[in-house]
C-alpha cells in the first residue's frame, strides 16, 4: 500500500490533487488506515495511470469519470487509443522539434502538418464510406478509380495551405482528436437533411426580417437559432468560428447566386452582415 505522500512523490501529483480526485469520486484511494490517512494499492495506481493519460490530452476531468464509470469501459480498448493518441502527439512533437532544428540551421522552414498520413486516409475512407452511391461513382469516374481518388485526396489535403485551414478548424473543436472523432463519425444522410432543413427554415426567417436593423433584437434572435443549430450539427466546441466562415462563404460567387436565386438578390449580403454582426461584438 502506497500512502498520499508517495504516491505524490512517484507520480508529480500534489496531494492537494489527489485529495480533490477523492473528493469528486475519480480516483478513491483502496482503504484508510486506522488514522484515517488514504492507501492506494497496485490495482489502484494502474487507475491513476489511467486517469493521467486522460490529462495528457487535457480531457476535462467530467469527462474522464464518465468513462471510467461506464459499465462498457474495456481497459484495453481504451489503451489502445491512447496509445495511438500519445503516438500522434509525439510524431507531432518530433516534427515541431526537425523544424526548430531546421531553423537553427538557417533553414528557415516551418511545419505546418496537422494530420498524419495515416489520418488523412482514414479520412478518405470515411467519406467514401458514408458519402451517396451516386455521387461516389461520379467522383470515381471523374478521377478513374478509387486509387487515384485517393491519391489526389491525400495530396490536397496534405498540402500546407490546407494543413493551414484544418489548424484553424481544429481550434473551433478544441483540439484535434475532437475534430477527429467528429469527421470519423458524421452524422447519417436522414439527420443530415433534417438539419439542413431547419438551417433553410432559418434563412427563410431572417430573409424576412432584411427591413430591420441588423443588430435589431429581432434579427440577432434568428441569427443567435441560426449558431445554435450550427453547433449541434457541427458539433464545435463554440461556433464563432464556423458562423463566421459560413458569412464568408456567402459571398463566395457560387453560394453567393445560388442563396440570390433562393431568396432574393442581395439576399447572401444580407445574411453574411447579419452573422458577423452577430459574432464580431
Amino acid at each position: 500500500m502506497m500512502t498520499v505522500k508517495e504516491v505524490s512523490e512517484l507520480t508529480g501529483i500534489s496531494a492537494r490533487t489527489l485529495h480533490y480526485y477523492d473528493e469528486i469520486g475519480l480516483f478513491c484511494p483502496t482503504a484508510k488506515s486506522e488514522a484515517g490517512y488514504r492507501l492506494y494499492d497496485d490495482k489502484a495506481m494502474e487507475t491513476l495511470q489511467q486517469i493521467l493519460f486522460f490529462r495528457e490530452f487535457d480531457i476535462p476531468l467530467k469527462e474522464i469519470k464518465a468513462v471510467m464509470d461506464n459499465p462498457a469501459f474495456d481497459r484495453n480498448k481504451i489503451l489502445q487509443t491512447q496509445r495511438k493518441m500519445l503516438v500522434e502527439k509525439k510524431e507531432r512533437m518530433e516534427r515541431l522539434i526537425a523544424s526548430i532544428d531546421d531553423i537553427l540551421k538557417g533553414d528557415n522552414k516551418m511545419d505546418f502538418t496537422i494530420f498524419s498520413k495515416a489520418e488523412v486516409e482514414e479520412m478518405f475512407q470515411t467519406m467514401i464510406e458514408h458519402m451517396p452511391e451516386e455521387l461516389r461513382q461520379l467522383s470515381m469516374d471523374e478521377f478513374g478509380g478509387v486509387d487515384q481518388w485517393r491519391k489526389h485526396y491525400i495530396e490536397v489535403v496534405s498540402s500546407e495551405k490546407m494543413q493551414k485551414s484544418y489548424a484553424k478548424v481544429v481550434e473551433w473543436y478544441g483540439g484535434k482528436d475532437a475534430l477527429l472523432s467528429v469527421v470519423n463519425n458524421p452524422v447519417s444522410r436522414k439527420v443530415a437533411d433534417s438539419y439542413n432543413k431547419r438551417i433553410n427554415h432559418i434563412l427563410e426567417k431572417l430573409i424576412a426580417k432584411r427591413g430591420k436593423e441588423i443588430d435589431s433584437f429581432e434579427v440577432k434572435e434568428i441569427v443567435g437559432e441560426y449558431g445554435f443549430v450550427m453547433k449541434q450539427f457541427t458539433q464545435v466546441k463554440e461556433e464563432k468560428g464556423v458562423m463566421l466562415a459560413v458569412a464568408n462563404s456567402y459571398r463566395d460567387g457560387f453560394y453567393k447566386k445560388k442563396l440570390d436565386e433562393v431568396y432574393g438578390e442581395g439576399a447572401a449580403e444580407f445574411f453574411a452582415e447579419a452573422i458577423e454582426a452577430f459574432y464580431s461584438k
